[in-house]
């Protein structure tokens, strides 16, 4: 029987959002895990991660930063909603970050034991969450963008962060992962990147194999990078 998901809320400087949740039985507190989709918003396979999270025992969220209600039916029309938060990111982090605090807030969540992961766009939420200083246990990035506005302070990740890059993804080129490196180095972020030489964008997304030049699913590359996730989750969300 697939589990029905349950609505989740957040509003931010007057925008409101909505979300969806999969969680295991019982009142918790659980360990919960924010789940953050594609430029498209959620599809199948991010629709089954977060299941087979919650039935791993955490609580899984999958995030939308777009307004409640956003048009995001074709490419073209979320295109419009990505193209302006990446226009505007201070506005994109802090919608990142006044999600994580609602999450931590809800009563069957641990606070101390939260954990973040980001897919193409959502990559670059996360990383975005953990370079703001932000309590975040720990932070999975798959081909996520890798660019930010504002670069991690010394000190300031607190996170375990894990990079999954494709060695032929034109959205995150060698000389963007070599800035990030840099970036991390020297804010003595504990981090650690994974480049599939021969993968290219969306290579975790079966859903969007082959929809444009550039982006194709890679079965391998996938079950490594979602298998590596799985076991940074359970170590660092442990009790």
């Amino acid at each position: 029987m697939t589990q029905s998901f349950e609505p989740v809320e957040c509003s931010h400087d007057g925008t409101a959002m909505e979300g969806f949740l999969a969680r295991p039985q019982g009142d918790g507190p659980h360990p919960t895990v924010l789940m953050f989709p594609g430029a498209t918003g959620s599809g199948p396979s991010f629709e089954a991660a977060v299941r087979e999270l919650a039935s791993a025992g955490y609580a899984a969220i999958g995030i939308s930063v777009y307004e409640r209600g956003a048009d995001i039916a074709t490419p073209q029309s979320a295109g419009a909603y990505f193209a302006d938060l990446m226009a505007r990111p201070e506005l994109l982090r802090s919608r990142v970050l006044a999600w994580f605090d609602t999450v931590c807030a809800l009563r069957f969540v641990d606070p101390e034991r939260v954990a973040a992961v980001g897919y193409c766009f959502g990559g670059k939420c996360v990383l975005e969450l953990a370079r703001s200083g932000a309590p975040v246990r720990a932070v999975s990035s798959f081909h996520g963008l890798l660019t930010t506005h504002a670069p991690a302070r010394a000190g300031a990740v607190g996170a375990r962060v894990a990079v999954w890059t494709g060695g032929r993804d034109p959205y995150a080129p060698r000389a963007d992962l070599d800035a990030l490196r840099s970036e991390f180095d020297a804010a003595g972020a504990d981090y650690s990147v994974m480049e599939f030489s021969q993968a290219r964008h969306a290579f975790t997304d079966p859903d969007h194999d082959g929809i444009a030049e550039g982006i194709a699913y890679d079965p391998v590359a996938h079950r490594i990078a979602w298998s590596g996730t799985l076991g940074l989750l359970q170590v660092t969300l442990a009790a």
